[in-house]
């Protein structure tokens, strides 16, 4: 349509291209603006006449795109407001005025600034008798596309209806019917008005036909929808009269089923009469009901449960015991109490299953006895972690009122094991927690009581499991944690650590061959000598259990692996002079301790859950006004010990030949390396009096001497506790000698053979005792 003439205007104009987005003249939006290039057109505008040319990318994946990336014709548009968003991220309100086509890009760093042109056309151009008929022929349409469309109001026709002019008109239409971004293209670079009414009238006659299939096919989906609907009835009305009739058909078979396993299951009386009865409230519910899918879960795991079936124990001692000694070396004690359980079971049957709790350090083997007894016994076996367990219904369940309710770990355990009589270990019990959920520890009293376990009740079942065939087990790393009606309930086994020998038979018969197989090598590819076992034990661990030792072991078969790979060798031999290439250099000295006799030092001995461990207390008198001080992160009772230390030492003054003033000239400082490590415990009050007097009197205290014991106002030493821990973390160091309480002569049975040879032993009983094997000889000299 030449006849229409329009006016060329060109100007300068910073250009934003938009991502999926078409801007149409009159047509007021906001959009986001998140690219530098973008925020500064934004800049450049603002400063000037708040013009920006905005035209859109014809791929809207492109995040940096070029003047090749976006259409030339798009729309100049006036920015009416901008808003900060967090992130960097701009929110622009513009209007729409007029379109353009760009001529040249006049830059594109750090914004695209273009220079474009518009073309202005005549306002008597509505006034032509063509233009006025393809304005109604689209003003039809868009008529007929609103009554189709769901998304527009009828409302709009009025507003529209009211526009005289046909580009105004035109682009209104299109800035409302839903097009795609080519489409609407297509109107924006029609700059005729004539023409762009003649493509809007095209498109809105296509997108009338797409609404009417849309529509049809709608009406389809509704027939269909209405046809199963009723179907449903139908199918609703054919059961109620097969009920009727009294051809049950659907939930009544189900729960017949249900009936009929019950009955053929040996369950107690009770069991069965409450079962019955929930299948019977399940056949008088609606199969809609929401407490249809909770019974089921409940008579299913009714059924699926042990309630009969138990496995038939193994009696044979001999067996047993080869069992026992070919998965665990050592551990005496341990493997008799075992043995002694399986003779009793063979002479009564019925008897109750002891409640077993094992307690050491990690790595000892806790959980692995408990493996070996199962096999052992020819039993299933079940573990069961309560480290950090918090919820009482972990044990007990939840109850059913509550949504997607189970029953507790002990119940699931026993239905996964299909054994009435497994091996059940809890593992960690000494690290139970409690809070608002419930205390789990209490939940456990009736789980670990012979006499009331047959009776156990889950929150869930509602009904009573026995348990009193199970063989419970139980490990801690110390039984201090342990709630005291819980312990009560429990037999204490305590497997205190191994010695160096242990360790090292450990490591050929299990630790050695399992590595090896694990890392894909053979006896052939790799060997270590038992030097080499001893020097991994002595110069890279420090522990009471193996766990240090393994994963030693698997590091050198990893270094090893590697070689006979890279270097395409058949075999590698690690010995003591070649052991640094694989584990680096040693960690520890076996030798450590032994240093020269030093004044106001003195080694203790620690018991931790992690073994027994040695102490180094240091003590420096300071000139001052008699103030005790104690470093170290030490517990209350551990300052009390010191405190009452120094209370023996100022009341014996003449005889330690003190000053007897020190407690109001010296100050006293008490330290206790390692401070991040809190320490806690009467069993280093002797050790501390002991490094005071030396500090005080300026002797020596023998560095080859380590002690342990409380000491009381009047210098007396009383027994404590983990005499075989201390003992063996001595040892481990190279002590020579060890004081120990007198009281404490009936724990010295449990000190390994080897270790008595290695150690002497001296038993006191008043601080003059210690004193005297403490103290160097110059300390005698004086006297």
């Amino acid at each position: 349509m030449d006849k229409y003439k329009a006016k060329s205007n060109k100007r300068t104009i910073p250009l934003i291209p938009l991502r999926g987005l078409s801007i149409f003249p009159y047509m007021v939006i906001h959009f986001d603006v998140g690219r530098d290039k973008s925020v500064n057109a934004l800049e450049e505008a603002m400063v000037n006449d708040s013009l920006v040319f905005l035209t859109s990318q014809k791929e809207a994946k492109i995040d940096m795109p070029t003047e090749d990336d976006f259409y030339e014709v798009g729309t100049i548009c006036k920015i009416k407001q901008m808003l900060k968003l967090p992130g960097d991220t701009i929110r622009v309100l513009v209007e729409g005025i007029n379109r353009a086509k760009v001529r040249k890009v006049l830059q594109d760093d750090p914004f695209f600034e273009v220079e474009v042109e518009e073309l202005v056309y005549e306002s008597e151009i509505q006034s032509d008798k063509e233009m006025k008929a393809m304005m109604r022929l689209v003003m039809d349409n868009f008529e007929e596309y609103v009554k189709a469309s769901d998304n527009l109001s009828s409302e709009i026709l009025v507003s529209i209806s009211e526009i005289t002019e046909p580009g105004r008109l035109a682009d209104v239409i299109s800035s409302y019917i839903q097009l795609n971004p080519e489409d609407k293209q297509k109107v924006l670079e029609a700059f005729n008005p004539y023409k762009r009414l003649e493509v809007l009238h095209i498109m809105l006659e296509e997108e009338i036909e797409v609404l009417e299939i849309e529509e049809e096919i709608n009406s389809r989906v509704k027939d269909q929808i209405n046809k199963v609907q009723k179907e449903y009835y139908l199918k609703e009305q054919i059961k109620a009269i097969q009920k009727e009739l009294g051809q049950e058909e659907g939930l009544d078979a189900e729960v017949d089923d249900y009936i009929e396993k019950i009955e053929k299951i040996n369950m107690p009386e009770e069991v069965k009469e409450k079962s019955i009865k929930e299948a019977e409230r399940l056949r008088r519910l609606s199969p809609s009901s929401a407490e249809t899918g909770v019974i089921r879960n409940y008579l299913e795991w009714i059924i699926e449960l042990p309630w009969d079936i138990q496995t038939k124990d193994k009696l044979d001692i001999k067996k047993s015991r080869k069992i026992l000694d070919d998965d665990h070396y050592g551990l005496k004690d341990v493997k008799e109490r075992i043995l002694e359980y399986l003779a009793i079971r063979k002479l009564a049957k019925n008897m109750k299953g002891p409640i077993l709790c094992l307690v050491g350090p990690p790595g000892v083997g806790k959980t692995s006895i408990a493996k070996s007894i199962a096999r052992a016994m020819n039993r299933k076996f079940v573990r069961m972690s309560l480290g950090g367990v918090r919820d009482e219904a972990e044990i007990r369940g939840h109850r059913r009122t509550y949504v997607g309710a189970i029953p507790g770990r002990i119940i699931s355990s026993i239905k996964k094991s299909g054994s009435k009589n497994p091996v059940f270990l809890f593992d960690e019990i000494d690290k139970l927690n409690s809070d608002f959920r419930g205390d789990p520890a209490s939940a456990l009293l009736e789980v670990l009581d012979p006499e009331q376990n047959n009776t156990f009740t889950d929150n869930f079942l509602e009904v009573p499991f026995d348990l009193s065939k199970v063989l419970f087990l139980t490990t801690a790393n110390s039984l201090n944690t342990i709630p005291r009606p819980l312990l009560d309930r429990m037999e204490v086994i305590r497997i205190s650590g191994y010695t160096e020998d242990e360790k090292i038979e450990i490591a050929k018969k299990y630790l050695v061959s399992k590595q090896r197989k694990e890392h894909g090598l053979t006896e052939k590819n790799i060997s270590i000598s038992d030097n080499t076992l001893a020097s991994i034990i002595e110069d890279y661990t420090r522990e009471a259990g193996v766990r240090e030792l393994d994963r030693n072991i698997a590091n050198v078969m990893r270094k090893a692996a590697k070689r006979i790979v890279e270097e395409k060798i058949k075999s590698v031999k690690v010995n003591k002079k070649t052991l640094s290439k694989y584990l680096g250099t040693p960690k520890y000295r076996r030798n450590e301790t032994k240093r020269n006799d030093q004044i106001g030092i003195a080694t203790g001995l620690a018991w931790t859950a992690v073994g027994g461990e040695t102490l180094s207390i240091e003590v420096t008198p300071m000139p001052g006004k008699g103030k005790l001080q104690l470093t170290g992160k030490l517990g209350d009772v551990m300052k009390e010990s010191a405190m009452a230390g120094i209370s023996y030492i100022r009341s014996k003054t003449k005889e330690l030949e003190i000053d007897q003033k020190f407690h109001s000239n010296r100050d006293i400082h008490i330290h206790v390396p390692e401070g991040a490590i809190p320490k806690d415990g009467p069993s280093a009050g002797i050790t501390m009096a002991t490094a005071v007097i030396s500090a005080l009197s300026n002797v020596p205290v023998n560095g080859d001497v380590a002690m342990t014991g409380e000491i009381t106002l009047r210098g007396r030493v009383l027994p404590i506790g983990g005499v075989k821990e201390k003992v063996l973390a001595a040892n481990r160091l190279g002590i020579k000698k060890v004081l120990l309480p007198w009281d404490n002569k009936k724990d010295f049975d449990e000190v390994p053979d080897k270790v008595k040879k290695n150690i002497d032993f001296v038993f006191v009983k008043t601080m003059d005792e210690v004193l005297e094997h403490a103290l160097v000889e110059e300390k005698k000299d004086d006297n």
